[in-house]
């Protein structure tokens, strides 16, 4: 399966449209389409180009992807440029990583339980969910060594020894929040009674993708 990105360019930054001049096979295969092509109300220049996107060289960038709908949370981390469905949303900016391994954690999974939820009682992540969330600062030092288990775990594909890097992760996550036993005790409760409804995915397992399906936002 392709994606064919036929942009509009980013006019502000010089960047131009596709030419479908300039792909001779990729206009023929359209040209079979031209009937739909001309009634949509979402083209570009041309009715070959896509409509105008300001954010299409953020996909490019180091991201967080995860899925706008659902009852178990995921969040991938992506640095090879892919492009993610709509049923997705997806963040750049500083310490992807880091943040990727925060939202994957226990305590991240905790924290976005107080979503707005669907009819149906799915949590429902958009980007607005995150607006109040506030995600500790750290030293540069812990920041690697986070970098660096999450490089680890998205290189295995033993699941207990994910499982115990997670555990890992966990355990730097709750230092930083400086929990009590009791409050300790609370988030591992609540972990075993998710994995028991939902299966241990819910914990973290299988969580750090090395690469997500090609498709667009």
């Amino acid at each position: 399966m392709w994606l064919i990105n036929s942009h509009n360019g980013l006019k502000e930054k010089g960047i131009s449209p596709i030419n479908i001049n300039d792909y001779p096979a990729i206009k023929n295969h359209f040209d079979k389409y031209l009937l739909q092509l001309e009634k949509r109300l979402d083209k570009g220049d041309t009715i070959y180009n896509l409509r105008n996107c300001a954010y299409i060289e953020d996909f490019s960038k180091q991201k967080i992807v995860w899925k706008r709908i659902g009852s178990i949370l995921r969040f991938s981390f992506d640095e090879t440029g892919c492009i993610s469905l709509d049923s997705t949303c997806f963040a750049t900016g500083e310490s992807i990583k880091y943040l990727t391994a925060f939202f994957n954690s226990k305590i991240g999974n905790y924290i976005l339980q107080d979503s707005p939820k669907t009819g149906t009682g799915d949590l429902l992540i958009s980007v607005q969910a995150f607006d109040n969330i506030s995600v500790p600062k750290i030293e540069s030092h812990l920041e690697t060594k986070i970098n660096s288990l999450v490089d680890e775990i998205r290189e295995l594909d033993d699941e207990n020894e994910r499982l115990k890097i997670e555990k890992q992760l966990d355990g730097i996550f709750y230092e930083l929040y400086q929990f009590s036993t009791s409050e300790l005790d609370m988030f591992e409760k609540k972990s075993l009674i998710m994995s028991a409804l939902f299966g241990s995915s819910f914990i973290n397992s299988s969580l750090f993708f090395p690469s997500i399906i090609k498709a667009s936002l």
